[in-house]
């Protein structure tokens, strides 16, 4: 029987927003089954009444769903006759009402009303096409998480132009291979950020990163820096005071440019429709969220993650945004000190707080109680994404942070730009569980003849088309990549590329990557459990599973990143492997463990086992500029078998 943490008050479930919405469509909010069937069965009723229950501002169309049987996944359509703009959705707050919150690490905190918004962003729209860029035009962002990398994206989507940004810590050759497929016309620069209490300047990158960009007619630097290149000019003189008018655009039409990071060639530039956008963000936060108006949204991420995408759509619910920038936790001379985000949330009264498994997994290993130190009254949701949550830290939570709040586990991608598992304000919190399939989404795992699994692991899929999914990958032959990509494995059924398990419950555990999967006498296993088994140990820092080829089959490599202090002992690694075995399988328990400097991650800040599999068996390792460590692969180069504990 799974172990049940939190329920929703009997209140707080009939108010939620989750529970109109059924109401409202004729459905018994404790009958989440049949809600869910239908959300796919009647897909055009069911993302219209998502619309209209919103109350989305643009003109939806007489025909909600189009459905192409020859190719129902990549050729349907939802709502092929509306036009909305996006920024105009984002932008309808009260003119004195709070729309966001600007913070950072060292306790910077300035707040900023939908009016005042409303008029920095008409001023640079405005900028935007006194600079030649017009409907369909690419403008891009290498910006820190601030006022005025949002005010350029929304202006850059009120004119009916595409965005995409990178963060400013990416170097040079990623961001090229970034914005130099898509044509950027105006570039929004920080020539200057600061992490981690240290100034860094770029402003020597900016000639190399622009020259390399030929499109690129005009530069706006922000943060007061005075232009010292030609076609460039300061953010603060960008622009001309004019009403905010907005160009609405068809559902289909190009919003946002994202970029996968994986290591086996240049990153794929992921094009997301305005109306899926939207739909997407609208069903997530108020339905599976229960975003209201007056809440305040925070959610620890650079620009470029598309979480922060996700993050500023809370802002169409009547939402307060948090917009943090800096280091999540701090080096003092006393240790490390992870207050910063708390501090902030105590500040600020944050309602929905978004993180990642490793942060919660540094404050549990810091014995830092955030629930103990801070005011977190305000605080209804704790959320996480980026990797599989253990069970273990489910516990933590509850018992460290608060008891009275949803904790949902949620999982997507990039290339939806939202999720096909996460949490809901009117089910159970089931440890170590994601609580519901998304609405909307025909969430399914399947095994290798196509046949749906509950308790077994096999591959997330979904069955059934959905607004979010890409318009295409950018660049020759996208449809065709993007096709590759996804419906290679199973015709017009999206195959996701995570091993995951639904369980009876109708909640869903999440493995591991396919890519990434253990495969050690042939059977496929997940790497999940064996990082929550190493998460227990005070000594290990971080950690790396893998792979790696011998006699035929395949052995389990582990490596750990001690803390100062602790050295990789027989008595250590016995008890890492006896842990492996009671907390998953005997076939979890790692072959080999080694001690190492540093983990690989990619620059969204994911553990990239591939690259350090291919360096072992010493391949070469394609997109290096997606990683922002990758001089430390050298280590795993050199690894010896004979030396491992």
């Amino acid at each position: 029987m799974s172990s049940v943490l939190w329920t929703p008050a009997p209140a707080a479930f009939q108010s939620s927003n989750l529970a109109r919405f059924s109401l409202a469509n004729g459905f018994d909010p404790r009958d989440y089954e049949t809600l869910h069937r239908w959300s796919i069965g009647e897909p055009g009723a069911f993302w219209r009444a998502v619309w209209d229950f919103a109350e989305v501002i643009g003109e939806p169309g007489a025909i909600s769903f189009f459905r192409d049987d020859q190719a129902p996944m990549t050729r349907s359509r939802f709502l092929p006759e509306a036009r909305l703009n996006l920024a105009e959705n984002l932008l309808r707050g009260d003119e004195e009402k709070l729309s966001v919150i600007e913070a950072d690490e060292s306790g910077h905190f300035r707040t900023t009303t939908f009016g005042e918004l409303r008029r920095l962003v008409a001023r640079a729209a405005q900028g935007l096409r006194e600079a030649g860029v017009g409907k369909g035009d690419c403008v891009g962002g290498i910006l820190p998480n601030r006022l005025e990398g949002l005010v350029a994206l929304l202006a850059t989507l009120s004119i009916g132009a595409i965005w995409s940004s990178c963060s400013p810590d990416f170097g040079a050759a990623a961001i090229v291979d970034r914005l130099g497929q898509i044509g950027v016309k105006v570039l929004f620069v920080a020539p200057r950020y600061r992490y981690a209490g240290k100034e860094h300047d770029i402003s020597g990158r900016l000639a190399e990163i622009v020259a390399a960009l030929p499109t690129v007619t005009m530069v706006v630097l922000t943060g007061g820096d005075k232009p010292a290149m030609t076609a460039a000019v300061a953010f603060e003189d960008f622009g001309a005071d004019v009403p905010l008018a907005f160009e609405r655009v068809p559902f289909d039409h190009p919003a946002y440019v994202l970029y996968t990071s994986g290591t086996t060639g240049a990153p794929k530039a992921i094009v997301h429709r305005t109306g899926g956008v939207l739909l997407q963000h609208l069903k997530e936060h108020l339905l599976h969220g229960d975003v209201r108006p007056g809440d305040v949204v925070s959610w620890y991420t650079n620009t470029a993650w598309m979480m922060y995408h996700w993050l500023i759509s809370g802002l169409a619910c009547g939402a307060t945004v948090v917009l943090y920038d800096g280091a999540p936790i701090l080096k003092s001379a006393d240790g490390l000190d992870p207050s910063p985000l708390w501090t902030m949330a105590e500040r600020a009264k944050v309602t929905h707080f978004g993180t990642s498994p490793k942060y919660l997994a540094t404050l549990a290993a810091e014995s830092y109680a955030p629930g103990r130190l801070h005011d977190l009254s305000s605080l209804r949701s704790l959320l996480s994404a980026g990797a599989p949550v253990s069970p273990g830290q489910f516990d933590w939570v509850y018992a460290h942070v608060k008891r009275d709040m949803i904790f949902a586990s949620i999982s997507g991608g990039t290339e939806i730009i939202g999720c096909f598992l996460l949490g809901s304000p009117i089910h159970a919190v089931r440890r170590g569980e994601l609580t519901v399939k998304g609405l909307g989404l025909a969430v399914a795992v399947m095994d290798e003849r196509n046949a749906p699994l509950i308790g077994r692991q096999g591959d997330l899929v979904c069955t059934e088309p959905f607004p979010s999914m890409p318009l295409t990958f950018w660049g020759k032959d996208g449809d065709a990549r993007y096709h590759a990509t996804y419906f290679a494995a199973r015709r017009e059924i999206w195959t996701h590329g995570d091993v995951a398990e639904m369980t009876p419950y109708g909640s869903a555990v999440i493995h591991g990557r396919s890519d990434t999967t253990l495969k050690p006498g042939g059977v496929r296993i997940g790497t999940a459990e064996i990082y929550a088994a190493c998460e227990t140990f005070a000594e290990i820092e971080d950690c790396l599973v893998f792979g790696a080829p011998v006699e035929r089959d395949e052995e389990i490599v582990l490596c750990v990143k001690l803390h100062d202090g602790f050295a990789l002992t027989p008595g250590l690694a016995a008890r890492i492997r006896h842990a492996v075995r009671e907390g998953a399988s005997p076939r979890h328990v790692p072959h080999r463990i080694h001690a190492v400097q540093a983990v690989p991650y990619t620059l969204n800040g994911k553990r990239v086992e591939a690259a350090a599999r291919s360096t072992l068996e010493g391949k070469p390792v394609k997109n290096m500029a997606s990683l922002v460590n990758p001089a430390c692969l050298e280590e795993y180069r050199m690894l010896d078998r004979s030396e491992a504990a």
